[in-house]
Protein backbone atom coordinates (compact mmCIF):
# COMPACT_ATOMS: atom_id res chain seq x y z
CA UNK A 1 0.00 0.00 0.00
CA UNK A 2 1.15 3.53 -0.64
CA UNK A 3 1.90 6.12 2.47
CA UNK A 4 -0.79 8.46 2.26
CA UNK A 5 -0.24 11.67 0.92
CA UNK A 6 1.45 14.48 3.11
CA UNK A 7 1.54 17.86 1.36
CA UNK A 8 0.18 18.97 -1.79
CA UNK A 9 1.11 22.08 -4.33
CA UNK A 10 -1.79 24.27 -5.44
CA UNK A 11 -1.94 26.49 -8.69
CA UNK A 12 -4.73 28.67 -9.06
CA UNK A 13 -7.73 26.87 -8.29
CA UNK A 14 -6.51 23.18 -8.57
CA UNK A 15 -3.90 20.51 -6.58
CA UNK A 16 -1.12 20.75 -9.01
CA UNK A 17 1.31 18.36 -7.66
CA UNK A 18 1.03 16.08 -4.56
CA UNK A 19 3.84 14.39 -2.12
CA UNK A 20 3.16 10.73 -0.41
CA UNK A 21 4.99 10.19 3.09
CA UNK A 22 4.91 8.74 6.80
CA UNK A 23 6.03 9.67 9.95
CA UNK A 24 5.93 8.57 13.61
CA UNK A 25 6.52 10.74 16.89
CA UNK A 26 7.52 8.43 20.19
CA UNK A 27 8.64 9.37 23.46
CA UNK A 28 11.38 7.76 25.24
CA UNK A 29 9.93 4.33 25.73
CA UNK A 30 9.29 3.94 22.25
CA UNK A 31 5.57 4.59 22.74
CA UNK A 32 4.30 5.94 19.59
CA UNK A 33 1.52 9.18 20.22
CA UNK A 34 1.06 9.97 16.23
CA UNK A 35 2.05 8.31 12.80
CA UNK A 36 1.06 8.08 9.49
CA UNK A 37 2.22 5.76 6.45
CA UNK A 38 5.20 2.81 7.10
CA UNK A 39 7.04 4.06 9.43
CA UNK A 40 8.48 0.96 10.37
CA UNK A 41 10.49 0.85 6.63
CA UNK A 42 14.08 1.43 6.68
CA UNK A 43 15.37 4.68 5.12
CA UNK A 44 18.39 6.55 4.88
CA UNK A 45 18.11 9.40 7.43
CA UNK A 46 20.73 11.19 5.35
CA UNK A 47 22.05 14.36 7.32
CA UNK A 48 19.05 14.38 9.53
CA UNK A 49 20.78 12.51 12.08
CA UNK A 50 24.34 14.53 12.51
CA UNK A 51 23.68 15.03 16.38
CA UNK A 52 23.67 11.42 16.78
CA UNK A 53 27.16 11.73 14.64
CA UNK A 54 28.48 14.57 16.92
CA UNK A 55 27.42 12.50 20.27
CA UNK A 56 30.98 10.29 20.08
CA UNK A 57 33.06 13.71 19.82
CA UNK A 58 31.62 14.77 23.39
CA UNK A 59 31.34 11.28 25.09
CA UNK A 60 35.16 10.71 24.08
CA UNK A 61 36.28 13.92 25.74
CA UNK A 62 37.28 15.44 22.04
CA UNK A 63 35.11 18.28 22.65
CA UNK A 64 36.55 19.50 25.86
CA UNK A 65 39.75 18.26 25.25
CA UNK A 66 40.20 21.15 22.14
CA UNK A 67 37.84 23.52 23.68
CA UNK A 68 35.15 23.36 21.35
CA UNK A 69 32.71 25.98 21.97
CA UNK A 70 28.83 25.87 21.54
CA UNK A 71 28.59 27.40 17.99
CA UNK A 72 31.33 24.45 16.75
CA UNK A 73 29.33 21.68 18.40
CA UNK A 74 26.48 23.56 16.75
CA UNK A 75 28.34 23.26 13.52
CA UNK A 76 29.29 19.67 13.99
CA UNK A 77 25.32 19.12 13.41
CA UNK A 78 24.95 21.61 10.37
CA UNK A 79 24.48 21.20 6.78
CA UNK A 80 25.07 24.80 6.15
CA UNK A 81 25.37 27.65 3.87
CA UNK A 82 29.10 27.82 3.13
CA UNK A 83 28.51 30.90 4.33
CA UNK A 84 31.49 33.12 5.93
CA UNK A 85 30.60 32.59 9.25
CA UNK A 86 30.54 28.89 9.11
CA UNK A 87 33.43 28.75 7.31
CA UNK A 88 35.17 30.60 9.89
CA UNK A 89 33.87 28.44 12.91
CA UNK A 90 34.50 25.37 10.96
CA UNK A 91 38.32 26.30 9.94
CA UNK A 92 38.37 27.24 14.27
CA UNK A 93 37.89 23.46 14.54
CA UNK A 94 40.47 22.32 12.50
CA UNK A 95 42.52 24.76 14.25
CA UNK A 96 42.57 23.44 17.62
CA UNK A 97 43.02 19.83 16.76
CA UNK A 98 46.26 20.52 14.84
CA UNK A 99 44.72 19.68 11.28
CA UNK A 100 43.89 21.75 7.93
CA UNK A 101 41.69 21.34 5.38
CA UNK A 102 43.77 19.03 3.73
CA UNK A 103 42.04 16.10 6.13
CA UNK A 104 38.90 16.70 4.73
CA UNK A 105 37.37 13.68 2.83
CA UNK A 106 34.24 15.68 1.84
CA UNK A 107 34.42 17.11 -1.72
CA UNK A 108 34.20 20.84 -2.82
CA UNK A 109 30.56 22.95 -3.58
CA UNK A 110 30.14 26.48 -3.73
CA UNK A 111 28.04 27.77 -1.22
CA UNK A 112 24.27 27.82 -0.84
CA UNK A 113 23.51 31.10 -1.06
CA UNK A 114 23.51 33.69 -3.54
CA UNK A 115 25.16 36.64 -1.55
CA UNK A 116 28.23 34.37 -0.66
CA UNK A 117 28.56 32.31 -3.64
CA UNK A 118 28.96 35.69 -5.71
CA UNK A 119 31.19 37.24 -3.37
CA UNK A 120 34.12 33.88 -4.02
CA UNK A 121 33.20 34.61 -7.83
CA UNK A 122 34.09 37.91 -7.82
CA UNK A 123 37.23 36.98 -5.58
CA UNK A 124 38.00 34.70 -8.05
CA UNK A 125 38.00 31.98 -5.59
CA UNK A 126 37.04 28.20 -6.42
CA UNK A 127 34.92 26.48 -3.36
CA UNK A 128 37.36 24.05 -1.33
CA UNK A 129 36.71 21.02 0.90
CA UNK A 130 35.57 23.60 3.96
CA UNK A 131 32.35 25.19 1.79
CA UNK A 132 31.03 21.79 1.94
CA UNK A 133 27.73 22.10 3.69
CA UNK A 134 28.82 19.23 6.11
CA UNK A 135 32.62 20.24 6.57
CA UNK A 136 31.66 21.08 10.20
CA UNK A 137 30.48 17.11 11.02
CA UNK A 138 33.67 16.47 9.21
CA UNK A 139 35.85 18.44 11.44
CA UNK A 140 34.51 17.23 14.31
CA UNK A 141 35.36 13.40 13.04
CA UNK A 142 38.82 14.80 12.28
CA UNK A 143 38.92 16.06 16.33
CA UNK A 144 37.49 12.77 17.10
CA UNK A 145 40.62 10.70 15.24
CA UNK A 146 43.61 12.55 16.17
CA UNK A 147 42.26 12.64 20.36
CA UNK A 148 41.42 8.46 19.98
CA UNK A 149 45.37 8.50 18.95
CA UNK A 150 44.39 7.66 15.35
CA UNK A 151 45.22 8.66 11.98
CA UNK A 152 42.24 10.74 10.68
CA UNK A 153 42.61 9.40 6.71
CA UNK A 154 40.28 7.08 6.05
CA UNK A 155 38.02 7.87 8.58
CA UNK A 156 35.34 8.24 6.40
CA UNK A 157 35.27 4.61 5.50
CA UNK A 158 32.69 2.56 7.40
CA UNK A 159 35.80 0.13 8.75
CA UNK A 160 37.58 3.29 10.29
CA UNK A 161 37.62 3.81 13.78
CA UNK A 162 35.91 6.75 13.70
CA UNK A 163 32.95 5.28 11.84
CA UNK A 164 32.85 2.48 14.20
CA UNK A 165 32.02 4.72 17.30
CA UNK A 166 29.50 6.58 15.73
CA UNK A 167 27.88 3.08 14.50
CA UNK A 168 28.30 2.34 18.41
CA UNK A 169 26.37 5.25 19.94
CA UNK A 170 23.57 5.78 17.16
CA UNK A 171 22.78 2.03 17.34
CA UNK A 172 22.56 2.26 21.14
CA UNK A 173 20.81 5.97 21.34
CA UNK A 174 18.06 4.53 18.70
CA UNK A 175 17.85 0.90 19.41
CA UNK A 176 18.95 -0.49 16.12
CA UNK A 177 21.52 -3.05 15.33
CA UNK A 178 23.78 -0.98 12.79
CA UNK A 179 25.47 -4.00 11.30
CA UNK A 180 22.64 -5.70 10.43
CA UNK A 181 21.26 -2.71 8.39
CA UNK A 182 21.77 -1.79 4.53
CA UNK A 183 23.95 1.36 4.09
CA UNK A 184 25.26 3.47 1.68
CA UNK A 185 27.77 6.08 1.07
CA UNK A 186 26.32 10.19 1.51
CA UNK A 187 26.76 13.18 -0.95
CA UNK A 188 29.49 13.65 1.56
CA UNK A 189 31.54 10.82 1.72
CA UNK A 190 30.73 9.07 4.92
CA UNK A 191 28.54 5.91 5.18
CA UNK A 192 24.38 6.17 5.78
CA UNK A 193 22.64 2.94 7.51
CA UNK A 194 18.74 2.86 6.14
CA UNK A 195 16.73 1.95 9.55
CA UNK A 196 13.39 2.72 10.34
CA UNK A 197 12.04 6.13 10.69
CA UNK A 198 10.57 4.79 14.67
CA UNK A 199 14.30 3.99 15.58
CA UNK A 200 15.11 7.54 14.44
CA UNK A 201 12.30 9.10 16.19
CA UNK A 202 12.87 7.41 19.71
CA UNK A 203 17.07 7.66 19.10
CA UNK A 204 16.04 11.86 19.31
CA UNK A 205 13.39 11.45 22.10
CA UNK A 206 16.51 10.06 24.41
CA UNK A 207 18.78 12.56 23.34
CA UNK A 208 16.64 15.26 24.89
CA UNK A 209 16.74 13.20 27.99
CA UNK A 210 20.20 12.02 28.18
CA UNK A 211 21.03 11.36 31.56
CA UNK A 212 24.53 11.91 30.59
CA UNK A 213 23.82 15.73 29.49
CA UNK A 214 26.40 14.50 26.21
CA UNK A 215 22.33 15.18 23.97
CA UNK A 216 21.34 17.91 26.24
CA UNK A 217 24.40 19.70 25.79
CA UNK A 218 24.29 19.60 21.67
CA UNK A 219 20.54 20.43 22.05
CA UNK A 220 21.56 23.80 24.10
CA UNK A 221 24.36 24.56 21.71
CA UNK A 222 22.17 24.16 18.69
CA UNK A 223 19.26 26.56 20.62
CA UNK A 224 22.28 29.10 21.40
CA UNK A 225 23.51 29.21 17.51
CA UNK A 226 20.54 27.86 15.36
CA UNK A 227 22.22 30.10 12.24
CA UNK A 228 25.10 27.53 12.32
CA UNK A 229 22.70 24.42 11.66
CA UNK A 230 21.59 25.28 8.42
CA UNK A 231 21.94 29.48 7.27
CA UNK A 232 20.13 32.47 5.98
CA UNK A 233 17.23 31.73 4.44
CA UNK A 234 16.93 28.25 5.77
CA UNK A 235 14.17 26.01 6.95
CA UNK A 236 16.17 24.49 10.00
CA UNK A 237 17.26 27.65 11.15
CA UNK A 238 14.19 30.30 10.58
CA UNK A 239 12.02 28.26 12.55
CA UNK A 240 13.78 27.10 15.50
CA UNK A 241 14.57 30.97 15.89
CA UNK A 242 10.91 31.12 15.88
CA UNK A 243 10.28 28.20 18.38
CA UNK A 244 13.67 27.71 20.44
CA UNK A 245 12.26 24.97 22.45
CA UNK A 246 11.91 23.02 19.29
CA UNK A 247 15.10 20.60 17.67
CA UNK A 248 14.98 20.08 13.84
CA UNK A 249 17.04 18.70 11.46
CA UNK A 250 16.76 18.36 7.31
CA UNK A 251 18.07 15.75 5.30
CA UNK A 252 18.53 15.09 2.11
CA UNK A 253 15.67 13.73 0.16
CA UNK A 254 13.21 14.75 1.99
CA UNK A 255 13.76 13.66 5.71
CA UNK A 256 13.71 15.88 8.93
CA UNK A 257 14.07 14.57 12.64
CA UNK A 258 13.87 16.34 15.68
CA UNK A 259 13.53 16.40 19.61
CA UNK A 260 11.15 17.78 21.59
CA UNK A 261 12.96 17.59 24.72
CA UNK A 262 10.38 19.46 27.10
CA UNK A 263 8.14 16.85 26.36
CA UNK A 264 10.29 14.07 25.86
CA UNK A 265 9.49 13.15 22.45
CA UNK A 266 10.87 12.94 19.06
CA UNK A 267 9.86 12.92 15.44
CA UNK A 268 11.17 11.39 12.18
CA UNK A 269 9.41 11.98 8.45
CA UNK A 270 9.86 10.89 4.87
CA UNK A 271 8.64 12.78 1.88
CA UNK A 272 8.77 9.70 -0.48
CA UNK A 273 9.72 11.61 -4.00
CA UNK A 274 12.82 13.65 -2.10
CA UNK A 275 11.21 16.87 -1.86
CA UNK A 276 12.10 18.82 0.62
CA UNK A 277 9.14 21.72 -0.07
CA UNK A 278 6.25 19.13 0.73
CA UNK A 279 8.51 18.01 3.50
CA UNK A 280 8.89 21.20 5.17
CA UNK A 281 5.23 21.95 5.46
CA UNK A 282 4.11 18.42 6.38
CA UNK A 283 7.03 17.96 9.12
CA UNK A 284 5.36 21.39 10.66
CA UNK A 285 1.86 20.52 10.35
CA UNK A 286 2.88 17.21 12.45
CA UNK A 287 4.31 19.54 15.13
CA UNK A 288 1.31 21.78 15.38
CA UNK A 289 -1.23 18.92 16.14
CA UNK A 290 1.34 18.19 18.91
CA UNK A 291 -0.35 19.09 21.90
CA UNK A 292 3.53 20.19 23.81
CA UNK A 293 3.34 24.07 22.84
CA UNK A 294 2.19 26.96 24.21
CA UNK A 295 -0.34 29.02 21.87
CA UNK A 296 2.07 31.11 20.90
CA UNK A 297 4.14 28.52 19.53
CA UNK A 298 1.69 26.84 18.19
CA UNK A 299 0.44 29.38 16.46
CA UNK A 300 3.77 30.56 15.09
CA UNK A 301 4.61 26.84 13.50
CA UNK A 302 1.20 26.50 11.53
CA UNK A 303 3.00 29.62 9.43
CA UNK A 304 5.22 26.98 8.31
CA UNK A 305 3.03 24.72 7.49
CA UNK A 306 2.02 26.65 4.11
CA UNK A 307 4.71 28.11 1.62
CA UNK A 308 3.76 30.67 -1.02
CA UNK A 309 4.91 29.79 -4.79
CA UNK A 310 5.87 32.64 -6.41
CA UNK A 311 6.59 33.30 -10.32
CA UNK A 312 9.46 35.16 -11.85
CA UNK A 313 7.17 38.29 -11.68
CA UNK A 314 6.90 37.89 -8.05
CA UNK A 315 3.03 37.46 -8.48
CA UNK A 316 2.03 34.57 -5.97
CA UNK A 317 0.61 31.77 -7.98
CA UNK A 318 -0.04 28.94 -5.73
CA UNK A 319 0.96 27.03 -2.42
CA UNK A 320 2.75 24.14 -0.77
CA UNK A 321 0.43 23.24 1.91
CA UNK A 322 0.18 19.97 3.96
CA UNK A 323 -2.54 17.48 3.85
CA UNK A 324 -3.39 15.94 6.77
Amino acid sequence: MENPIIAEATRGPLTESLHRGSFVVCDQQGKVVSSAGHFEVPVFPRSAIKAFQCLPVIESGAADRFGFTDEEIALCCSSHNGEPDHIRVAASMLKKCGTSENAYECGPHWPGTEDALHAMVRAGENPRRIHNNCSGKHAGMIALAVHLGVSPAGYSSIDHTVQKAVATVMGSICDVDLAKCEYGIDGCSLPTWAFPLRNMALGFARLGADDHGTGRRIIAAVRKHPFMVAGTGRFDTRIMQAVPRLFIKVGAEGVFCGSIAHAGLGFALKCDDGGIRGAEVAVAALLVKLDVWTGEERKTISTFAHSALHNWMKTEVGEVRAAF
